[in-house]
């Protein structure tokens, strides 16, 4: 690539390959020992610690110094002026939930470049709403979506491909071709969750892919790490396995999209809100950029409350669960 086409590549802030620094002095097999640490791309270069390449098996203090110079000659990581920013924000994508009155609350959708919690107790809807994503990633910009492909963690076994099926219908989209844009994996214990994290990295690096679901995010966590005496520990990986993903979405311009579970708040008032809470801590709060509560309403109604966001106001709008996926109740 010549230094044209990289300067090209930058000012588009498109995923520059970490093939690159090649042409910058880095030999082959340096390279190839980055891409075993799950990092594909200048970005991931620039934004790994000297301390965790370090890590890398075969990357000296030498070598770490001379990849990191020759990926800072490539793009820059710098200051720039807030209006450069604002031309970075405009590739920024609203994927549609396939409830207007949800889109209408979060602003468009779910956005590109952040991440998005939803937390509720059992069937609100967290894991319908992950399904009904995954379709409507698929449909073009003009139909609410971005053209591109899921990926999608699950880690308690809820994933259904039929149910992917049905709301491709809804959408007119082929079932077929839907289910081959979602790439499913069954994270198996937190570890394997955090290993998954990394591979990503090399499947987003194609730049087809537009959004990550991690349903539910604290499961595994939460099982591999019980009591008070693991509970630091617990949020040391958690906020390990957070900040890739708040990388991953910002590199490769996806949503990521968490699911959460709720526990008992025992020092809540049912007379003033809610008696449960989402579990993972003030970790997993600071993290999420948009945060939604999901609850039960009446009969088959079910409530979304937005709680943060960094541009939209709290506000509260209702749903239905579909075969169809995600819908208004007049729909």
């Amino acid at each position: 690539m010549s230094a044209t086409a990289v300067e090209t590549e930058q000012n588009d802030r498109s995923i520059i390959s970490i093939d690159e620094l090649q042409n910058h002095g880095i030999n082959v097999s340096d390279i190839t020992k980055l891409k075993s640490a799950g990092i594909f791309s200048i970005q991931s270069v620039l934004s790994t610690t000297k301390k965790n390449l370090v890590k890398i098996k075969g990357l000296s203090e030498v070598k770490v110094e001379k990849i990191k110079e020759s990926a800072g000659k490539i793009t820059s990581i710098g200051f720039i002026p807030a209006s450069i920013q604002l031309q970075v924000r405009a590739n920024v994508f609203a994927i549609t939930t396939g409830s207007k009155n949800l889109d209408t609350m979060l602003g468009g959708g779910i956005m590109t470049m952040s991440l998005t919690e939803v937390f509720g107790e059992f069937r609100c809807g967290k894991t319908q709403l992950s399904h009904t994503l995954c379709v409507t990633t698929q449909l073009s910009v003009e139909q609410g979506g971005c053209a591109k492909k899921v990926a999608y963690i699950d880690t308690e076994g809820t994933f259904r491909p039929e149910r992917i099926k049905e709301i491709a219908e809804r959408f007119d989209l082929d079932p077929e071709a839907a289910l081959e844009n979602v790439m499913y994996a069954r994270a198996l214990n937190s570890e394997h969750q955090m290993e998954l994290a990394e591979q990503l990295s090399q499947e987003l690096a194609s730049g087809s892919y537009g959004l990550v679901v991690v349903d539910s995010i604290m499961a595994n966590f939460r099982v591999d790490y019980s009591g008070r005496g693991e509970l630091s520990e617990r949020q040391q990986k958690l906020n390990i396995f957070l900040n890739k993903l708040c990388r991953i979405s910002e590199e490769y311009n996806c949503a990521v999209f968490l699911t959460n579970q709720v526990q008992s708040d025992p020092g809540a008032n049912s007379l003033f809100g809610p008696t449960s809470k989402p579990v993972g801590g003030h970790v997993l709060a600071h993290a999420s950029a948009t945060r939604i509560m999901l609850r039960k309403g009446r009969g088959d109604e079910r409530v979304a409350k937005l709680q943060d966001s960094p541009d939209m106001p709290e506000g509260e709008c209702v749903y239905v669960i579909k075969a169809r996926g995600i819908c208004d109740p007049e729909d």
